[in-house]
């Protein structure tokens, strides 16, 4: 049974909207949005495509800024994240919009609404950290919908974070321009990036972006920052599952991502805009995994499925298992305090502590009082 927390946020938590500084006047008067590829082009009174970032007053502003779609305590695994601080709680919030346009979208009532009613709870950076600290979470997420698109307020939040000693988790589809890229993951210690696929086609179709600018997030952050990041791509049947397809990815990520990056493989299910296509059969997450791992890739998973292979952390080199998975629930460790294989030394990577969280599986929906 989930259980619900319930924190005191007290008067200061208003949302407001805030002035932006990615953008610029073009010469027929209107004015670009700079945040994310897509260079919405905007007069006063519109909105972007995100619907959170409009023109005011000659100027773009963000209007979700301290808002908030919803609070809960979950397990780092679910985000996904295995390698970064494994068993640790996180305090996961998110607020409203996306500035893509995914059929399949598995939040859509969060990432696709319009309505700013959406927006129930309300933080300011220092109580929204405060209560993390409070509740006991090692982290922040940023997350159920883009935190690229409330730019501004995540990295406001991750600011205080970090002067508390609480970690900045980005989950994110890397839809974004590089000057603002560079702000925002500046501020992140994590980070769980959307692959959503290896074609231009399934970007440009069902996403409405294109794979080019995510694969040179990828790019940027494997070689520019110290962020540690992971993977995910949810296979849908028929449209992003082929051995082709997946091949073409192995390949990618092992070239010019290195072998340690963790991939994720999850299933899809019917949802929002796609309620044609069938659930991803386990067969074909264990597939990818199979094609993923032998190009190369040391730590892919299978995920929103029951699979204790799939789902546990195995070394590279003895393939002793190192840390068992019952869902998010973490059973077997067998690494020792620096974090090394106990029966061959090697060492597995990521931002592993000396033993693991005893969180588990619990996911609790925070409840923010005035």
């Amino acid at each position: 049974m989930t259980s619900i927390l319930t924190w005191q946020l007290g008067k200061e938590a208003d949302p407001h909207t805030v002035k932006t500084k990615y953008w610029h006047k073009l010469e027929d008067g209107r004015f670009q949005c700079d945040l994310c590829p897509r260079a919405c082009k905007l007069r006063n009174g519109q909105r972007g495509l995100c619907f959170v970032r409009a023109c005011e007053n000659d100027s773009i502003v963000l209007k979700t800024y301290g808002r908030s779609s919803g609070f809960c305590i979950d397990p780092i695994e679910k985000k996904p994240l295995n390698h970064f601080l494994p068993g640790t709680p996180i305090l996961s919030f998110g607020t409203a919009g996306c500035n893509l346009a995914c059929k399949f979208c598995q939040n859509w009532d969060m990432s696709k609404s319009r309505e700013m009613q959406t927006l129930a709870d309300a933080a300011s950076p220092e109580l929204l950290v405060k209560a993390a600290v409070d509740l006991g979470a090692r982290s922040i997420a940023y997350t159920y919908n883009d935190p690229v698109i409330f730019h501004e307020y995540a990295i406001d939040v991750a600011k205080v974070a970090e002067s508390k000693g609480i970690q900045s988790v980005a989950v994110t589809a890397g839809y974004v321009c590089p000057e603002p890229r560079k702000e925002f993951f500046a501020h992140m210690d994590a980070a769980n990036i959307d692959l959503k696929a290896f074609s231009e086609r399934f970007y440009h179709r069902i996403c409405g972006g294109h794979l080019a600018d995510v694969l040179d997030t990828l790019l940027y952050v494997k070689n520019e920052t110290n962020v540690w990041f992971e993977l995910t791509t949810l296979l849908i049947p028929g449209e992003n599952d082929s051995p082709e397809e997946l091949e073409s990815m192995s390949k990618w990520i092992m070239d010019n991502l290195g072998p340690d990056v963790p991939l994720h493989f999850t299933a899809f299910h019917p949802d929002y805009r796609m309620l044609d296509k069938p659930p991803t059969p386990p067969e074909t997450l264990s597939l990818a995994r199979k094609i993923a791992m032998e190009h190369g890739v040391h730590y892919v998973y299978t995920g929103n499925v029951h699979d204790s292979e799939g789902g546990a952390t195995y070394c590279p080199k003895c393939n002793a298992q190192l840390i068992e998975r019952d869902w998010y629930r973490l059973g077997r460790w067998h690494l020792d305090p620096q974090g090394c294989c106990k029966s061959c030394g090697f060492h597995l990577a990521g931002v592993i502590e000396d033993g693991h969280g005893d969180w588990g599986a619990k996911r609790r929906p925070v409840i923010l009082g005035r």
